[in-house]
């Protein structure tokens, strides 16, 4: 990786552009660096989501997404490099599961609302599609490989699935429930 910063006003980047971890410079305009920007607003975002009250396994799932979207933008900052690895894929897979399995089967649209931790994942959510469309982008003109983009796809399943589980969790120990979008086709079937 590389050098830390020591210091973080250095005014290189008034020109317009900014250094990546290869000692190579690009404009702030760059493909790469809007991927580099949309992974770290995902990141903040889910620190943001950490402050509100969760579920101890739900805390540990969003802690380690932050390390890894934390390597994620560590190998976007130095093309060619890799950092995010297959596991952290498989760690998404295996937290859709687990909290998919504890959830009923959706039979219309939500809104993304609820609880505000709940409220907060949707908005992780989005962010991440976001994150995974510029991970497109740049991989439509350079190379790139799979994992990140896997990553971001899967995250922003698992955070809309974390957004379910959030509006169930309770301090009081009730049970909470998703916010449904009243769609016309739901309201005549109610009217029957």
């Amino acid at each position: 990786m590389g050098k830390r910063l020591t210091q973080i006003a250095t005014r290189t980047g008034d020109g317009g552009t900014t250094g990546l971890g290869d000692n190579s410079r690009v404009s702030k305009n760059s493909l790469r660096v809007h991927a580099m920007g949309d992974v770290d607003e995902l990141n903040c975002h889910i620190g943001v989501l950490l402050c509100e009250d969760m579920p101890a396994g739900i805390r540990g799932v969003l802690v380690e997404i932050q390390h890894q979207l934390f390597n994620l933008g560590g190998e976007l900052s130095i093309p060619g490099y890799e950092l995010l690895k297959a596991d952290a894929v498989l760690a998404l897979d295996e937290a859709l599961e687990t909290y998919n399995a504890q959830l009923p089967r959706l039979e219309e649209f939500i809104l993304p609302a609820g609880t505000r931790a709940a409220a907060q994942a949707h908005v992780c959510r989005t962010v991440a599609r976001r994150a995974e469309r510029a991970l497109v982008a740049l991989g439509n003109e350079e190379a790139l490989k799979e994992t990140p983009r896997q990553y971001l796809n899967r995250l922003s399943d698992l955070m809309f699935v974390l957004a379910r589980a959030l509006n169930r969790h309770r301090t009081d120990g009730t049970v909470g429930d998703d916010v449904y979008w009243k769609s016309e086709r739901m309201q005549k079937s109610a009217e029957q």
